[in-house]
């Protein structure tokens, strides 16, 4: 399907997260969506699997998250009954902390830690699935990159990624996760950004 974004965003931007995910699937023959169970996750998940339930969703599981983190995602996978694929990165954490550690961002060997526990497996993932929709819950005011995009954008190999919730605000994903009796969970590190205003490279 030929997208043209500036229009297609001006059309959907006064639209519902449902209408949105309706309107991809409209077009989607193999679509995804992506997690790591950080804070407001659940949002997507629900919504999307509301409309597809079988729909593949791609956990990239650094093995750094925290105790709290795994608790939430094996609540949610459970709760919503995911049809997870989990991909974790080739060396453990275990093997990982005497080799290599977790570099400070500052640190060169950064690049290489984020290679191996993120950005390898989330690429694994994409060649072995190979979606033409990927489903995110990227929002405005995460990230200066996240400001320049929308709520459909293309990733660099050319996917069609949709952000239902792109403009929605905590206190709206609050809302809809009372609503629909979901919870939430706060206490999650990615040893990647380290900071939440970062970006590690998946999205870009």
């Amino acid at each position: 399907m030929s997208l043209h974004l500036e229009q297609i965003n001006q059309e959907l931007k006064d639209k519902t997260p449902l209408e949105i995910i309706s309107w991809a699937f409209s077009f989607a023959k193999k679509p995804v969506i992506t997690t790591n169970f950080r804070p407001y996750e659940v949002a997507i998940l629900k919504a999307v699997t509301e409309v597809q339930n079988d729909i593949k969703v791609i956990w990239c599981d650094t093995g750094y998250n925290t105790p709290q983190t795994y608790k939430h995602a094996e609540e949610i996978i459970e709760t919503l009954n995911l049809n997870i694929h989990l991909y974790t990165p080739k060396q453990t954490v275990a093997h990982r902390n005497i080799v290599l550690g977790i570099p400070s961002i500052e640190d060169p060997k950064h690049r290489i830690f984020t290679e191996q526990v993120k950005l390898e497996p989330f690429s694994r993932a994409m060649k072995e699935h190979q979606p033409d929709v990927w489903f995110t819950n990227l929002r405005k005011g995460q990230t200066t990159f996240r400001n320049s995009i929308d709520i459909v954008s293309k990733s660099k190999d050319g996917i069609v990624k949709v952000s239902p919730f792109y403009n929605w605000s905590d206190k709206e994903l609050d809302a809809y996760l009372e609503e629909k009796g979901l919870p939430n969970e706060f206490t999650y590190f990615d040893p990647t950004k380290v900071t939440t205003n970062r970006e590690c490279g998946l999205h870009i």
